[in-house]
């Protein structure tokens, strides 16, 4: 069984920068999706950037150019380096595991099976 945890969240002024850092444990699948995901007060939890084992990647529209996501798989780490921060980045941000699949599969949600507690961002004005 999976296990998630994130750490770096924090406040940040606007135009500042972040990295989120995510360790997995336990994870035997060799075929995975990871990525981050956020929730923001009053809106659905939406995704922010993915990556899979097979050099697949996405972002979501509002955070191309800013956000970047990478993995260290020698330490079993998604990192999510988050620059020119806005307001409006202001939420709570989870990462996910979805074992076995690919992006090119297009996996809703539903198929993260594993989840971290979420780490909260906010970024003032």
């Amino acid at each position: 069984q999976a296990q998630v945890t994130e750490s770096g969240g924090g406040l940040v002024q606007a135009g500042g920068s972040l990295r989120l850092s995510c360790v997995v444990s336990g994870n035997a699948y060799k075929q995975y999706i990871m990525g981050w995901f956020r929730r923001a007060p009053g809106k659905e939890r939406e995704e922010v950037a993915l990556l899979d084992t097979h050099g697949g990647l996405k972002y979501a529209d509002s955070v191309k150019a800013r956000f970047t996501i990478s993995e260290d798989n020698a330490k079993n780490t998604l990192y999510l380096q988050m620059n020119s921060l806005k307001s409006e980045d202001t939420a709570m941000y989870y990462c996910a595991i979805a074992q076995g699949w690919l992006l090119r599969e297009m996996p809703t949600q539903a198929r993260f099976d594993y989840w971290g507690q979420g780490i909260q961002v906010t970024v003032s004005s």
